[in-house]
């Protein structure tokens, strides 16, 4: 799956992980910030401006203010999200019960973004952007057709689904579907869940609308409902049913009114998530209105254009299809070898917890820099284009770097801190899940940015072509993990073969993007900012996993022994981190840490 964005940071509007691609693509137009205040050098360490790439369209100080706004929405929505996670599995555990909401809810993102969300992220946000600059309405007739087109099509596409429920659900797990009791449990949880793809679509329309007109926020924030209204159906399951720790429920002894109450909090948090997009339409002037005369205004050429990214969702879905059919399966294995928490949950809140530095870092810089490279293409500055990626490369490494081998280091003890309420074993699961996801972290953030240099020239063509590569590689190795490992390590593996399979498409996306930029990449900075930060985060995470594995020992992994370990070993890690980036002159580093320092005041 991937993935994701997330919507809003790597995964979906309805919360569910996706590819990294399926990112909506929130532009910035102009050199102003979304409040309209003119943008101010970035300080240094010094206090002294940093540079911005040559031949920018922007100011860093814009760039950074905008990036603020989504990253905040971001760390307000990851926290939620992460609470949502924690009170599931609390509410119905991390085993064989989870993993048939799991892939119940992950169904409607993968359909939705298979019609069309993948092209509405990559294509149809920078046609909006031209008919606001081209249009004598502002380009509201454009937005008000393009939504009305999304409506109906999903409105389609949404009830067949729900109909073919069924074979969908066994399309996804034939491990599941094999169990009839599970297959009518899932059945049910999907007939509640694919409904929201309406929703999804609805709010990353409105989004994309309002993103356009240089408003960020309502896209980032809205999401926070979402997440609230699951938190209490999952909530009011626990205080109605007990706690998965007390009640140990599974498919074959939960309640109906126990599914429908999960499936029904599921379903009304995405329409409260999109339904909250109409009041901040109405702050920017922008009236809804239903058109249907589609033809000869655009929407054909913006369609050839989708074509390819059609093809490239395609290929992701078909990749993580097979993951999750392999997850499933392995995870039924393990539970009835006694070791829960080694299935498709585990997956999937392991890659919840790896990609978030990745949603609020990476996803926020290249958010602010495309729309510039956008300009510079259009100017064809290809000195430009190569900054702005260098620059995004650069500065999202600094936090992307050490976090990768933070998770390798003390994933254990963030799981176990994380997700105590679903029982001990579960919760060593998915920090064994987290562990293998770690070092691919590294590739996955490099290739989300890399592949940016393509959308700005509106290529969607060559990103499909390395997605398909990441796709075969992941789910070829995948399935070797599955065939070669015990199942309780198998899922693990699983994980540990996502990030291969980015580390090969960075190495493909790179060398096609450099023949299309004249041969020049800004390879050598770029590289040796990652060796020097990967220098110093491997003895950091050696000295912190250390630390760590001494503490545990000590203490013990219950919440309160999870937390002592987490912040010791995180002290450490982090300290000898920064220590040894500064010594190896991460230039980079230093000037994020100035730019906080003078935020700050001192």
């Amino acid at each position: 799956m991937n993935a994701r964005a997330r919507e809003n940071d790597g995964r979906e509007p309805g919360g569910h992980v996706l590819p990294d691609d399926t990112v909506p693509l929130r532009p910035r137009l102009g050199n102003r910030n979304p409040a309209g205040e003119q943008s101010a050098p970035l300080p240094s360490q010094a206090g002294a401006p940093i540079p911005e790439p040559k031949g920018a369209g922007g100011g860093a100080a814009g760039l950074l203010k905008s990036s603020a706004v989504m990253a905040a929405g971001t760390i307000v929505s990851r926290i939620t999200g992460f609470l949502r996670t924690l009170v599931m599995a609390a509410a119905i555990g991390v085993g064989p019960l989870n993993d048939s909401y799991q892939v119940a809810n992950v169904l409607p993102a993968m359909i939705y973004f298979l019609v069309g969300g993948g092209a509405l992220n990559a294509v149809f946000v920078p046609q909006l952007v031209r008919a606001m600059k081209k249009d004598d309405d502002g380009g509201e007739a454009y937005a008000n057709r393009l939504i009305t087109l999304v409506m109906v099509v999903l409105a389609g596409v949404t009830v067949v689904c729900v109909l073919a429920a069924p074979l969908l659900v066994h399309m996804m797990s034939p491990d599941i579907a094999a169990d009839p009791r599970r297959m009518a449990v899932t059945v049910t949880f999907a007939r509640y869940c694919l409904p929201t793809m309406f929703f999804m679509g609805a709010h990353l329309v409105l989004g994309q609308i309002l993103n356009a007109r240089g408003r960020f926020g309502a896209m980032m924030w809205t999401p926070v409902l979402n997440n609230l209204v699951t938190i209490a159906a999952f909530g009011g399951f626990i205080w109605a049913f007990g706690g998965f720790t007390d009640s140990g429920v599974d498919p074959s002894t939960i309640t109906p009114e126990g599914v429908r109450l999960l499936g029904l909090g599921t379903l009304l948090g995405l329409a409260v998530q999109a339904l909250a997009m109409l009041p901040y339409l109405r702050d920017a002037r922008f009236t809804l209105r239903p058109r249907f005369d589609f033809r000869g205004h655009g929407l054909g050429k913006a369609m050839g254009l989708a074509k390819w990214t059609l093809l490239f969702v395609l290929a992701n879905q078909l990749g993580q299809t097979v993951v999750i059919q392999l997850a499933t399966k392995a995870g039924s294995l393990a539970d009835r070898a006694g070791y829960t928490g080694s299935g498709f949950t585990a997956y999937n809140y392991a890659q919840l917890l790896w990609q978030m530095p990745q949603a609020i870092i990476t996803v926020s810089v290249m958010t602010a820099v495309l729309p510039r490279m956008s300009r510079a293409v259009q100017d064809d500055d290809v000195t430009a284009i190569r900054d702005d990626l260098s620059y995004g490369l650069r500065t999202s490494a600094v936090a992307i770097v050490p976090c990768a081998f933070a998770f390798l280091a003390l994933g254990v003890p963030m799981a176990t801190l994380l997700y105590a309420g679903s029982g001990a074993e579960g919760a060593r699961g998915i920090g064994y899940v987290l562990m293998a996801f770690g070092p691919g972290l590294i590739p996955f953030s490099v290739q989300y940015v890399v592949l940016r240099g393509f959308y700005a020239y509106e290529d969607t063509r060559t990103p499909f072509y390395n997605t398909v590569i990441v796709a075969v590689v992941n789910a070829a190795a995948s399935g070797a993990c599955f065939a070669l490992l015990p199942p309780r390590w198998a899922v693990a593996g699983m994980a540990a073969s996502y990030g291969l399979g980015y580390a090969v498409g960075v190495g493909t996306a790179w060398r096609r993007l450099r023949r299309r930029l004249g041969g020049d990449l800004d390879g050598s900075r770029v590289l040796r900012t990652y060796a020097r930060l990967t220098g110093a985060a491997i003895p950091a995470a050696l000295a912190g996993g250390g630390v760590a594995y001494a503490v545990t020992q000590a203490l013990g992994s219950d919440a309160l022994g999870s937390l002592v370990t987490l912040l010791a070993g995180g002290s450490v890690l982090l300290g000898v981190f920064v220590l040894l980036a500064h010594w190896m002159r991460v230039s980079e580093l230093s000037a994020m840490v100035g730019m906080v320092r003078g935020r700050l005041g001192r």
